[in-house]
């Protein structure tokens, strides 16, 4: 019982040192798949847009 539960405290403290390096490692994922995705020819758009009235678009 003593050893499982001394098992148990060393997976908890394990956790917290690790997650560090899983964000590192999905955030550089996500740089090189944006870095292929531009290199593909795919850009990024702003979902917000302004709609021009008729006089901006005559100048």
């Amino acid at each position: 019982m003593r050893t499982r539960l001394l098992h148990y405290m060393v997976i908890l403290l394990m956790i917290p040192m690790l997650s560090g390096c899983w964000l590192l490692a999905v955030g550089g994922a996500g740089a090189y798949g944006g870095y292929k995705a531009k290199e593909a020819g795919y850009g990024v758009q702003n979902p917000v847009t302004k709609e021009k009235k008729d006089e901006d678009q005559k100048k």
